[in-house]
């Protein structure tokens, strides 16, 4: 996950709209966020916490009114007031957006909050924004890149982050990296495979029918809601067919602005090379899905052809393989009543029974046929498999490309668009902030349109699933029988899961012990171990003699084990994704995003900490008071910071004295006004920065 930007409406003290965009390239990944105490750091951090998880850090008080003050003031009585948070955020090249939201809405003198509701769009491989389909829970989405579980390692309190080795934590520590380790995978499919195993058993007592005329009511329903948002559709094409129209002609506009022709120019390349990009994207996952349909059971032949070859052998062993004598022959002696030799084969005597057992060693040809036909073809599949596998990787290689490719032209897209917004000819910017907000429009009808294709798509599902139940509710004998072959397979994967479950938690904890004790050893000068028992829970050591003792430690050198254990677990995850190892979340990318993460440390662990950060995860969000900020922590992390804000407090009080800072030398910011009106409410300023 890596994350992009921040928008926030009515959030706490956050009055009306803002947005933040955040450092993400290799170079430059951190994003500095500056501000006194109680102008917003806090509320920022919990932005991500509640839009992601729907969840609060200790620090927040009242995490039951998030919406504004200022906006609930100026609502009118009953009238409810919107609050939503929105994390923009790329995630294995695709782009996600989750926005939660509430209302609140005031009655006289009290204020009533209305349950949070969350949705969440992506970008897909044509390059248009979906939404979600109804199907799926944004939660689980998320959850599936970054767990829940395990938010507070990623999003937290600097200033409380020793708790993370609290002895009364350890349990919850214990199960949340067992679940970013992908231990805990192992332990929930074990867990829902004996659920399945239940469910399948219960379902040999019978299968319980629905009445038809209830039934039929319902697919009536769907099916007006269904003609109801296909007429929506054709609407929804009409308008962007008209922004379309109108986009194009503000571009040509900038076109004819003279200076901007070549910048405008190269938009139009890197536009048609995503197209294209898109367009190779979408073909190659097509061959990758037609070769996986087509020949993906190559497989798992070898161990089937190894006992079929087996069974060929053992049979030549024994002299049916070839048939030497073949029965009908056999069969004819045995009705002449003499051998070849002219023996007589009366019945009962010796000399037919010897001609009788002939019968049973020789074959039957249309057997030896087919064996032999199938030992061609068994034959054939290692060649293919080679095949398979050969197109699997091309493809694959195919699709990476084509991904690094697109972030590297939407990011330079922006760039250049930047340019426009930031022109010094007025009419540039405001040509530009005309297409973005076609752009917007456009963008808001295609995830509209989304969001109904799945409603669509949902509906038919259902009207054909209920067409099924009518005409198929008396089949329920199969069903039984196809249960009791399931509930084998269930035991069966029980079994491997636990073996690869031990195997995967022994070497992942060795390779996560090494890592932990090299990091924490780059920061602290002192002769401590880290150590992590076979219950992942975490505990700083000495060596006395032979012994290992457990210290002591102080809030500094906790908070220096716990940034130590993040960026070993973060470390060894990426690795092992890299590998394929890992069942935990599916990301190899994870940000940190800190509020004031050096309040505890004195200057020669601010100076190493700070050194650390910037390699702990792949991007970085720091939210610092100036005094957190300024001497050792700005030396060691401002060349690394690619993205800075400032949160400006509005004070309506009267007697103000003001607070400013200044950046890179050639600007002043200030961190506190006074507010034009009786409320308090702080703003985000983007501090500009200079080459």
């Amino acid at each position: 996950m890596k994350l992009l930007g921040l928008k926030l409406y009515n959030f706490r003290p956050f009055y009306g709209e803002h947005g933040l965009s955040f450092a993400k390239t290799a170079d430059h990944n951190i994003t500095v966020i500056h501000g006194n105490n109680g102008s917003g750091k806090t509320a920022l951090l919990n932005a991500f916490t509640w839009a992601l998880y729907e969840r609060f850090t200790a620090a927040l008080a009242s995490p039951d009114q998030l919406v504004n003050r200022r906006a609930l003031a100026e609502a009118a009585d009953r009238e409810a007031v919107d609050c939503w948070v929105e994390v923009g955020f790329d995630h294995d090249g695709k782009q996600y957006r989750v926005r939660r939201s509430c209302q609140a809405t005031k009655r006289g003198e009290a204020v009533t909050q209305s349950a949070s509701e969350v949705a969440m769009q992506f970008v897909g491989d044509d390059g248009r924004w979906s939404t979600l389909p109804a199907s799926k829970n944004p939660d689980d989405v998320v959850g599936r890149m970054l767990p829940k579980s395990l938010h507070q390692y990623f999003f937290f309190d600097g200033e409380r982050i020793e708790q993370l080795v609290r002895t009364d934590n350890r349990a919850e520590i214990a199960e949340a990296t067992q679940k970013l380790l992908g231990v805990k995978v192992l332990d929930n499919a074990i867990k829902h495979l004996n659920a399945a195993r239940k469910t399948l058993e219960d379902e040999l007592s019978g299968i319980g029918d629905a009445e038809t005329k209830s039934l039929l009511a319902q697919r009536r329903d769907k099916e007006a809601t269904h003609d109801a948002l296909e007429t929506r559709q054709a609407e929804i094409d009409q308008e962007l067919a008209h922004q379309a129209t109108l986009k194009q002609e503000y571009s040509l506009r900038l076109r004819e602005s003279g200076e901007f022709e070549s910048l405008q120019r190269r938009m139009d390349q890197l536009t048609e090379q995503e197209k294209e990009l898109r367009d190779r994207l979408q073909d190659a996952k097509k061959v990758l899905k037609q070769a996986i349909s087509n020949r993906g059971y190559t497989v798992f032949l070898p161990s089937v052809i190894d006992k079929f070859r087996a069974l060929v052998q053992e049979r030549e062993q024994r002299g049916e393989l070839p048939a030497d004598v073949k029965p009908r022959f056999v069969q004819d002696l045995l009705d002449l009543e003499r051998c070849i030799c002219g023996m007589a084969l009366h019945p009962g005597t010796p000399h037919r029974q010897a001609v009788e057992a002939w019968l049973h060693k020789s074959g039957l040809a249309e057997v030896e046929s087919t064996i032999y036909r199938l030992e061609a073809w068994a034959n054939q599949q290692s060649d293919q498999q080679e095949d398979f596998w050969r197109e699997v990787d091309q493809e694959q290689a195919t699709i990476n490309h084509c991904k690094q490719k697109l972030s590297q032209i939407e990011t330079d897209l922006e760039d250049l668009r930047d340019q426009l917004r930031t022109s010094p000819r007025e009419d540039i910017r405001q040509l530009q902030e005309r297409i973005d907000e076609v752009d917007c429009k456009s963008e808001g009808l295609i995830l509209e349109k989304g969001r109904n294709q799945e409603r669509i798509a949902l509906l038919g599902n259902e009207i054909t699933q209920l067409r099924k139940q009518v005409r198929d509710r008396k089949q329920n004998q199969s069903k039984q029988q196809l249960a009791v072959k399931r509930i084998e397979a269930a035991q069966e994967a029980i079994d491997r899961l636990k073996e690869l479950k031990q195997n995967q938690d022994l070497l992942f904890r060795q390779e996560l012990q090494d890592t932990l004790t090299q990091l924490y050893s780059d920061i602290s000068f002192k002769a401590y171990i880290p150590r992590i028992s076979e219950k992942y829970e975490l505990n700083l050591v000495e060596r006395v003699g032979n012994q290992e003792v457990l210290v002591g430690a102080s809030t500094g050198e906790n908070q220096i084990l716990s940034l130590s254990f993040i960026g070993s677990v973060v470390e060894r995850i990426r690795q092992w994704s890299e590998n394929k190892l890992v069942m935990g979340p599916d990301s190899s990318t994870f940000p940190l995003v800190m509020d004031s993460p050096f309040g505890s440390l004195d200057e020669i662990y601010r100076r190493q900490v700070s050194k650390l950060l910037p390699g702990l995860a792949d991007q970085l969000i720091v939210m610092a008071s100036p005094t957190q900020w300024r001497g050792e922590v700005e030396e060691e992390m401002l060349p690394r910071v690619g993205r800075e804000y400032v949160l400006v407090y509005n004070s309506p009080r009267d007697d103000l004295q003001g607070d400013t800072m200044m950046r890179l030398g050639r600007e002043t910011y200030p961190l506190i006004r006074q507010s034009p009106d009786e409320f308090e409410f702080t703003e985000i300023v983007e501090v500009h920065r200079y080459g």
